[in-house]
C-alpha cells in the first residue's frame, strides 16, 4: 500500500535472498548460543542482574528512570555500531552486503550477513554487561529495535507533514532512505534505526537525497546488476577481492 518507489527486481526474488540471510544468522546464532548462552540479549541482562554487574546495579534510580536511561544508551550504541560499520574497512566488507540491496523495503530489515549479525550481538552483549539493565528494557528494546529497522526500511510514502513531524523523534523510511544511496556523501548520513535524535546531534543528518526520492539510485556503485540479487553472491561479497 502507498509505495514510495517503483520495484527493480520482482519482490519473490529479493525476498527470498534477505530472508535466507536472516535464516541463516539465526541458525548460526542459536548454534553459538549453546556454547555461549550470553550472546543473547535477555540473558545476559539475567546475568549481569543476578551478579551485580553494570552501571544500574550500583546506583539507586527508580524503574522508570533506569528503563528510559537504558532505552536512550543502548539506541546509542547501536547507533555507534552502526557508525563504525560505515567508518572501518573490515566491518564495512560485511556490512556492505546490506547496502548492496538495490530496492529497499521491509525485507532490507532482514538483509544483513550472518557474521554482521554476530558482531552485532557481541556489542549488544558488552553493553548490557557493563549498564546492567532489566531485563524487561532490553525485551521492549529488542522489540522496538526490529520494528524501527522495519519500518523505517520499507517502502511506504507517508504524507510529508506526518513525516516531518514522525522523524523529530524516530527515524523514518524518508529519512533511513537517504542512507542507502548510491553516493557515498549520502549514505555515510543517517545511521539512526530507532531515535532520530543522534545523527542531528553528532552532525551527520541529511534531510532529502539530493536527486529526491524517486531520482536517487539505491545500492552500490559498482555493484548495479542483479548480483545483489543472488543468495551465494550476497554470502561471499565480504570475502571478495573488490
Amino acid at each position: 500500500m502507498l509505495p514510495r518507489r517503483n520495484r527493480f527486481f520482482a519482490r519473490s526474488r529479493r525476498w527470498f535472498v534477505n530472508v535466507s540471510m536472516l535464516g541463516l544468522a539465526t541458525v548460526i546464532v542459536r548454534v553459538v548460543a549453546f556454547a555461549f548462552p550470553l550472546i543473547g540479549g535477555v540473558a545476559a541482562a539475567a546475568f549481569a542482574a543476578d551478579r551485580g554487574w553494570g552501571l544500574f546495579n550500583l546506583i539507586d534510580l527508580p524503574r522508570w528512570a533506569e528503563f528510559v536511561l537504558a532505552f536512550i544508551i543502548l539506541d546509542l550504541v547501536i547507533w555507534a555500531q552502526h557508525l563504525a560499520t560505515h567508518r572501518i574497512p573490515v566491518l564495512w566488507r560485511l556490512h556492505r552486503v546490506h547496502h548492496s540491496d538495490r530496492d529497499i523495503d521491509v525485507s532490507s530489515a532482514l538483509r544483513f550477513h550472518p557474521l554482521e549479525i554476530l558482531f552485532s550481538a557481541a556489542v549488544k552483549l558488552i553493553a548490557i554487561l557493563a549498564l546492567g539493565p532489566s531485563v524487561i528494557a532490553v525485551v521492549v528494546f529488542e522489540i522496538a529495535l526490529n520494528g524501527c529497522a522495519m519500518f523505517n526500511h520499507s517502502n511506504w510514502a507517508l504524507p510529508k507533514r506526518f513525516d516531518a513531524f514522525l522523524r523529530i523523534f524516530i527515524v523514518t523510511p524518508d529519512m533511513h532512505r537517504v542512507h542507502h544511496s548510491i553516493l557515498r556523501s549520502e549514505h555515510d548520513r543517517n545511521f539512526g534505526f530507532c531515535l532520530s535524535i543522534w545523527d542531528r546531534m553528532f552532525g551527520v543528518y541529511k534531510a532529502q537525497p539530493s536527486a529526491g526520492h524517486d531520482g536517487m539510485t539505491i545500492g552500490l556503485d559498482a555493484w548495479q546488476d542483479d548480483r545483489p540479487a543472488k543468495l551465494g553472491w550476497s554470502l561471499g561479497f565480504p570475502f571478495s577481492k573488490v
